[in-house]
C-alpha cells in the first residue's frame, strides 16, 4: 500500500475498556504503530460478554475486543514494579502520543499525570479520554458511556418517551388517584458513547500532531463522555440555552419530514426539509396529482397549517403500498428519504458493500472475521484491518526492539516485571 497518513508515529496506549483503545485503533488502522500496555492479567473487556458477543462470537474471538484493539502490538508490564516502570518510559522517550483512560488518581499515584509527563517528555502529544473533564469535583470518578454520556449526558431522558397521556387520566377517575410513574430510561446500546467519544479523541490527536509537528511542543488533548454527549444533543442544548425545554419532537410540523407506516408493517422515512423542491414529483409518483395544487397543500406554509390532514392521506398511501413498492416508487426520484432497516440489513446493505464498511480480518492459523470498518476513508479506500493482539504478545519482540537481550528479558519476565 501507498504511505498511510501516520506511518511513523508511535503511540503508547495505557488504556482499558473501550474509549481510549477505539481511538488508539483509528491511528492503527492508518499506520501508526501502536503499543498497548496492558497489566498482568490483561484488560477486563476481553472478558466482557454482553448482545452475544464474547470469547466464543466468531470461533474463539471476541469481536469486541478484535474491533477495539485491531492491529496494535501488546506488552504486558507490572508498573507497580520499578522494572516494569522503567520499560514503560523507555516506550514513552521514544513515542510521540500517549493515549490513556486511566483516572486521575492512578496517574498521580504513578507519576504519569500530564503535568509529570509534559515536563519529562516536552514533545508528547498527551491524550486523555475521560468520564466527567480534566477538571470539577467529579474530574476522578469512573465515567463509563451508559452513566457519563447516556445518562449524566441528557440522552437517557431526551430519547425517553413519557407516559401516554391515557394513564394519568385513568387514575384520575379512581377515588384515590396516584400519580404516573415517569417511564423507566430506554437503555443504551453498546459502547455508543466510547466509540463517538473516540473519534474526536482520534481526531484531537491527529490536530495536535500537525501542531508538534510545526512547533517541536506537545500537548495535552482532552475528550470526555460528558462533552461528547453534549455535542451529540448540541440542537436540544441551543433550546435550553435560550431558555426553551427540550421536549418530544412534535409528530407532524411538516408532514413531508417524518416516517409512515407501509401496509406490510415496515416504515420509510421522508426528509423533505426544501419541501417545496420535493412535493410536485412526490405527488406524480404517489399517482395523487391532485395534491400537488391543492390550495391546503400548495406550499410549505399551507402544508403546515394543514399538517394533519396532509399526513392522513399520506398514511393512506403508504399503508396501501409494501414496503418494496414504496422503495421502488421513491427510488425513481430524486428525493431524499430512506428505509427504515434493521441492523442484520446492513450486513446486505448494496451501498455497505460498495463501499467496504465492514472489513475483514484474516487470520494465520485461525478463523476469518467481519467487523466495522473505520469510517474514515483515504484516497478512496478503507483500512486494511489486521487483527487484535492477545495480552502481552509482543513484550518480547518489543522489549528486543529496545535492546534488551534475551537474559536480561528472562531475568525480567522471573522478577515480574514483563510477565
Amino acid at each position: 500500500m501507498a504511505e498511510l497518513p501516520f506511518d511513523g508515529v508511535r503511540v503508547v496506549e495505557l488504556s482499558q475498556w473501550v474509549l481510549a483503545p477505539v481511538a488508539g485503533a483509528l491511528l492503527a488502522d492508518w499506520g501508526a504503530d501502536v503499543i498497548r500496555v496492558e497489566r498482568p492479567g490483561g484488560d477486563p473487556y476481553r472478558g466482557l460478554l454482553t448482545q452475544g458477543i464474547g470469547a466464543d462470537s466468531a470461533g474463539g474471538v471476541n469481536l469486541s475486543d478484535a474491533l477495539a484493539n485491531r492491529g496494535k502490538r501488546s506488552i504486558t508490564l507490572d508498573l507497580r514494579t520499578e522494572r516494569g516502570m522503567a520499560i514503560l518510559h523507555q516506550l514513552l522517550g521514544r513515542a510521540e502520543v500517549l493515549i490513556t483512560n486511566m483516572r486521575q488518581p492512578a496517574l498521580e499515584r504513578l507519576k504519569l499525570d500530564a503535568d509529570e509527563l509534559t515536563r519529562r517528555y516536552p514533545g508528547l502529544v498527551y491524550a486523555r479520554g475521560l468520564g466527567y473533564g480534566a477538571r470539577g469535583p467529579e474530574a476522578g470518578q469512573a465515567g463509563y458511556d451508559a452513566s457519563a454520556f447516556w445518562a449524566r449526558g441528557g440522552l437517557a431522558h431526551i430519547l425517553t418517551q413519557p407516559q401516554s397521556a391515557s394513564q394519568p387520566q385513568r387514575a384520575a377517575q379512581s377515588q384515590h388517584p396516584t400519580p404516573s410513574p415517569s417511564p423507566e430510561p430506554i437503555p443504551q446500546r453498546g459502547a455508543m458513547g466510547d466509540r463517538s467519544a473516540a473519534m474526536a479523541l482520534a481526531f484531537g490527536i491527529a490536530a495536535a500532531l500537525v501542531k508538534r509537528g510545526r512547533t517541536g511542543q506537545g500537548s495535552v488533548v482532552d475528550v470526555s463522555l460528558l462533552a461528547t454527549a453534549m455535542w451529540t444533543l448540541s440542537s436540544d442544548l441551543l433550546s435550553a440555552l435560550q431558555g426553551v425545554i427540550p421536549g418530544p419532537r412534535p409528530r407532524r410540523v411538516n408532514p413531508v419530514f417524518g416516517a409512515y407506516r407501509t401496509g406490510d408493517g415496515r416504515f420509510i422515512q421522508l426528509v423533505f426539509l426544501e419541501s417545496d423542491r420535493y412535493w410536485a414529483d412526490f405527488c406524480r409518483v404517489l399517482g395523487r396529482e391532485d395534491l400537488v395544487d391543492d390550495p391546503r397543500f400548495r406550499d410549505l406554509f399551507a402544508r403546515r397549517a394543514n399538517a394533519d390532514a396532509c399526513a392522513e392521506i399520506l398514511e393512506g398511501e403508504f399503508s396501501r403500498r409494501t414496503f418494496a413498492e414504496c422503495r421502488e416508487l421513491l427510488g425513481s426520484i430524486d428525493v431524499p428519504w430512506a428505509p427504515v432497516q434493521a441492523v442484520e440489513e446492513l450486513l446486505d446493505d448494496p451501498q455497505v458493500i460498495a463501499n467496504d464498511y465492514i472489513g475483514e480480518v484474516a487470520v494465520e492459523g485461525g478463523p476469518t472475521y467481519r467487523i466495522p470498518n473505520v469510517p474514515v476513508q483515504f484516497d478512496g479506500r478503507p483500512a486494511q484491518l489486521r487483527r487484535a493482539p492477545e495480552n502481552g504478545e509482543h513484550t518480547e519482540q518489543i522489549l528486543l526492539e529496545l535492546g534488551y537481550t534475551w537474559e536480561q528479558i528472562i531475568e525480567l519476565k522471573d522478577a515480574g516485571a514483563a510477565p
